[in-house]
């Protein structure tokens, strides 16, 4: 018989969430969905459906805390926390109650009636701009799929149960199907959709599973054992790859955990460039909890902490006294560190599943009715907030950014609400910081354009790259059809962060960027030859940008910037920052 025809090699490109290089058999693991059964109660046995419910929560509680034991045991307590907040799902007080309502006034089953405010629930947190929150969707998804298992007898089916030794395809993974995982046997992990937030890749990440998300069109394309090679660096799938292929990448793994092991040795050195020039790196962190992470990874502070996770994960407003522990810890872990507390960034496309009544529908979300302009709306709300963070401001360098800010016209309003909060707690003897820093996002072009004006008003700048970007290009970020548009290195944008970076200079201001581009080690010179003071960025990237830093002068990234200026199409500048960043990494691992 003929041999059977090679097939050619096939290169998918994903985005880069766990690094690391895996090659083996692929496992496409399509997950099938819940059929819910819909059908009338008669109204006498409608309360039995509700018992039937909260049966149902008490079991998959059940069950999710033994999968939070199982992960504690195995990961630890930092991952283990992500299914703390599937437990809080099942506490939600809203969900129960809205499932409760659904059941009486249409008679239903409870079935029927969970899967419909479940998913009201899931496309609430869905349509988010924010990655980190709109993942939280998922999270949703999952607890909703295990209870409605419970409620029809059932077992939830498990990707544990179907995988050998393979790299697993997927369209997406729950965080349960993750935490079912074991090195052993998960060579890798691949998702059509998700972000490298997901706590699927946060569990990928903790067991050094390699891990590329977003590879779009690869399902149509791959069978279960068809050979694959997962590139967690550079965010690639290699399908069929060839024999020189294989040899490339041996030789690549080889000198990635080469230069790992140099880059974590150098985790506590300072942040300085070869030219003496000391560049703080500073954390963007949601939670409290984060803390140790940002330790662990040598971070100076807070740049960014994105205080709408606290309204997100809760079912009502939080109140102040809740809000004030959250920001009195993370106060207090970081002593003289800065930590830069960004007010609510809410509304629009974030609403607050705990009160949507305070959210109407938007046909363009994004321009719509968010951030401070819900905050100037709604000042209870708004001054609550600030009076929790003006307490916690008495226990460590407490700082606070304001999102979303258009012109001086709305900053002077939020500082004014500032104010009254602080001659409040100065009436009652609540001790607070009198001279508080006050800051104000620039990621509006508006802001931009005015920001000498701002800057009279600031102590500092934080540049959100990621909104500013979208609005000066014009770009849905979250849109697949045109997410190619979205170029950080357009001349738009440099242009625009150059000037505002001159501008707070000229009034004596620092300026910090807390967008995505600070935590790409390809851009990190360029932001710093650009003038950019401070970069702030997810934790785990704040090694790799450390070693960067201090493998270059700042010489070279100004002149780099200066060039940089001088070209005409993001390609040219996006290969110029590459090249740039290639060779100081190749000069600093041959020292």
């Amino acid at each position: 018989m003929p041999d059977k025809p090679t097939k050619s090699e096939m290169v998918f490109k994903g985005i880069a969430a766990s690094p690391g290089i895996a090659y083996g058999a692929g496992f496409v693991y399509r997950k099938s969905e819940v059929e819910v059964p819909e059908y009338q109660i008669p109204e006498e046995k409608r309360r039995a459906e509700v018992d039937r419910l909260h049966e149902a929560l008490i079991k998959t509680r059940g069950q999710i805390s033994a999968i939070r034991d199982q992960v504690e045991a195995n990961l630890g307590q930092e991952e283990a926390r992500i299914f703390d907040a599937h437990l809080m799902v099942l506490e939600d007080q809203a969900l129960i109650s809205e499932t409760e309502r659904e059941i009486e006034t249409t008679g239903k089953n409870v079935e029927a009636c969970f899967n419909t405010v479940s998913q009201k629930y899931i496309s609430a947190f869905a349509e988010i701009d924010d990655v980190y929150m709109r993942e939280r969707a998922g999270d949703i998804r999952d607890v909703a799929s295990r209870v409605l298992y419970a409620l029809l007898g059932k077992t939830a089916e498990s990707l544990s149960e179907h995988l050998g030794r393979h790299v697993v395809i997927a369209d997406d993974i729950s965080p349960s199907d993750a935490a079912s995982l074991d090195r052993s046997s998960a060579l890798g992990l691949v998702t059509a959709s998700g972000s490298k937030t997901s706590h699927a890749v946060i569990v990928a990440r903790s067991m050094k599973i390699p891990a590329v998300v977003g590879v779009h069109g690869v399902l149509s394309e791959v069978a279960t054992d068809e050979d694959v090679i997962i590139d967690g660096y550079e965010g690639l799938l290699i399908l069929h790859p060839s024999e020189e292929t294989l040899e490339r990448y041996g030789h690549i793994r080889k000198e990635k955990q080469v230069f790992e092991q140099r880059m974590m040795a150098a985790v506590g050195e300072p942040s300085v460039t070869l030219d003496d020039v000391a560049v703080p790196l500073r954390a963007n962190i949601e939670k409290e909890d984060e803390c140790q992470l940002v330790k662990d990874h040598a971070g100076e502070g807070i740049g960014l902490f994105r205080s709408e996770y606290l309204y997100l994960a809760v079912p009502k407003v939080p109140d102040e006294e809740s809000q004030y522990k959250t920001y009195r810890t993370v106060a207090e872990s970081f002593g003289d560190l800065p930590v830069v507390i960004r007010t609510l960034d809410l509304g629009g496309d974030k609403p607050m599943t705990g009160a949507l009544h305070l959210f109407p529908h938007e046909d363009n979300p994004f321009l719509g009715f968010r951030a401070i302009r819900f905050c100037l709306k709604h000042q209870d709300i708004f001054k609550t907030q600030l009076r929790a963070i003006l307490r916690s401001s008495a226990h460590g360098n407490v700082q606070i950014m304001f999102p979303m800010i258009s012109g001086t016209g709305e900053l002077r309003q939020a500082k004014a609400v500032m104010r009254e909060c602080q001659q409040e707690l100065t009436a009652e003897g609540v001790a607070h910081n009198t001279d508080i820093k006050v800051g104000s996002m620039i990621e509006i072009p508006s802001a931009a354009l005015t920001a000498d004006q701002l800057a009279q008003e600031c102590a500092f700048f934080s540049i959100g790259t990621n909104d500013l970007i979208q609005y000066l290009l014009a770009i849905d970020r979250v849109n697949d059809r045109i997410a190619h548009l979205y170029e950080p290195t357009h001349p738009a944008v440099l242009r625009v962060i150059k000037e505002v970076v001159d501008k707070g200079h000229a009034a004596g201001i620092k300026v910090s960027v807390c967008g995505e581009m600070a935590g790409d080690p390809v851009y990190v010179p360029l932001l710093l030859g650009l003038g950019v003071d401070e970069l702030s960025m997810t934790p785990p990237l704040i090694p790799t940008a450390k070693y960067l830093v201090r493998a270059m002068t700042m010489a070279d990234a100004k002149t780099l910037a200066e060039t940089a200026l001088s070209l005409t199409s993001a390609p040219e500048i996006e290969y110029l920052c590459l090249e740039f960043y290639r060779s100081r990494m190749s000069a600093k691992a041959a020292d």
